[in-house]
């Protein structure tokens, strides 16, 4: 535990912590029970085509959420895309540039023009207000992410797209296992997105899934996941290879199983880190509504520079010299990556609070490899960066800043 300003790691020193600790990184559940599983995928030799493995994920999934359909997909990126193609988006779809790149190339890669609709700065979700006004003639969807899994203003979206007739999605990658109003997320709008990657507190290595309470839209899209097969030598619609393999579904089945365990851990994560980071100047810690479902799997500050003394950016460097690998999501924002900035090189005009948060927010690390130790020595980390504020910034502006962007996306 550091408890001199000089002994961080910025300047030369040790790092706090010998092992990387990640936003993210993997849950395993049971591995006895995943090794079984997966024995029993080779002893049937079926590895992929809606194995019996695949049926059950699905059915596991329909009924914890309370929905008709799920279908299981290789990730959540081809995911969305089949889905945009499947409920037949085109010309313009609102969606925030407050998310991860995929939820935007989605579209341009269909030929759509994303548009990007600033945020609530009190939620981090797509402000209602704003995409009423940006809905056109050209308009025929929009697009909302419940980020950090706290739910979007579903009915005011609902509202719109009622009244525009327009098709409504909602990408929850980060949302399985949250609820909005006792309902689980999973039944809003007319489809919504999961992601299982490797970095979600519950994994299929790599998956996603798609749920909906749209019969003919799950059927269409069971087809489009399956290159249009519609029996042995049928190929009935245009389609492409989503399929999730067996493998990824035993460990699905194995996560969901240790679900309420990792959860807790979340849970658990979150209070300490509130309660240790409690009097830090200048740092709020983003929260949840305990009265709903909620997964804890994201630890989300806002940093005020004039207050703490130092700039996010700083703070982010300080950490990772310690080993802590924070993520500064969603820096800088879909509209200031390609290929967005260069088309749209004036949207940043429209989109004030995500300019503002893009620069406030970093991520720390949480799930079942971090325990109540890490998080009291990145909390003293942060605390000691705080206190000396103004000396830390100034030493740092003397030396290169090893700016977020330099950094490895894969560690």
């Amino acid at each position: 535990m550091k408890s001199n300003v000089e002994e961080l790691a910025i300047w030369g020193a040790p790092p706090a912590f010998k092992q990387k600790l990640h936003v993210g990184r993997p849950n395993i559940g049971n591995r006895a029970r995943l090794l079984e599983r997966i024995g029993d995928v080779l002893d049937r030799r079926w590895l992929t085509n809606d194995g019996p493995f695949l049926q059950e994920f699905e059915t596991r999934i329909s009924e914890r959420l309370g929905v008709k359909h799920c279908i299981a997909v290789c990730n959540a990126t081809v995911g969305l895309e089949i889905l945009a193609k499947a409920i037949g988006f085109s010309g313009e779809v609102i969606l925030p540039s407050f998310t991860f790149i995929a939820t935007a190339h989605v579209l341009l890669w269909h030929g759509v023009t994303p548009v990007f609709c600033d945020i609530d700065p009190n939620t981090h979700n797509i402000d209602p207000l704003r995409v009423a006004e940006l809905v056109t003639e050209r308009t025929s969807g929009i697009i909302g992410v419940h980020v950090w899994g706290r739910p979007c203003n579903v009915d005011a979206l609902a509202d719109l797209a009622r009244r525009h007739n327009l098709k409504l999605l909602f990408d929850a990658a980060h949302a399985f296992g949250c609820s909005h109003t006792g309902r689980m997320i999973g039944g809003f709008g007319d489809a919504e997105i999961f992601s299982f990657h490797a970095t979600k507190f519950v994994n299929t290595f790599e998956g996603g899934a798609i749920v909906t309470n749209d019969s003919e839209l799950a059927a269409k899209l069971r087809l489009m996941r399956n290159f249009g097969f519609a029996g042995l030598d049928t190929v009935t619609s245009l389609g492409t290879n989503g399929k999730m393999s067996e493998v990824s579904a035993a460990m699905g089945l194995t996560s969901l199983e240790s679900l309420e365990e990792f959860v807790t851990v979340n849970y658990r994560n979150y209070k300490e880190y509130q309660q240790q980071l409690a009097d830090v100047p200048g740092l709020s810690l983003l929260t949840f509504d305990e009265d709903e479902k909620c997964n804890y799997q994201y630890v989300v500050l806002e940093i005020d520079e004039d207050a703490m003394g130092i700039t996010r950016d700083q703070l982010d460097d300080i950490l990772w010299a310690e080993n802590v690998l924070s993520r500064c999501y969603f820096y800088p924002g879909c509209h200031r990556m390609e290929p967005y900035s260069t088309r749209y090189p004036k949207a940043s005009l429209l989109l004030p609070e995500t300019e503002r948060l893009t620069n406030k927010v970093l991520c720390l690390p949480t799930g079942t490899a971090v325990g109540a130790s890490e998080i009291k020595g990145i909390c003293q980390l942060i605390r000691l960066s705080a206190c000396e504020g103004e000396t830390v910034k100034e030493r740092m502006l003397k030396q290169p800043l090893r700016h977020h962007s330099l950094k490895s996306y894969f560690e």
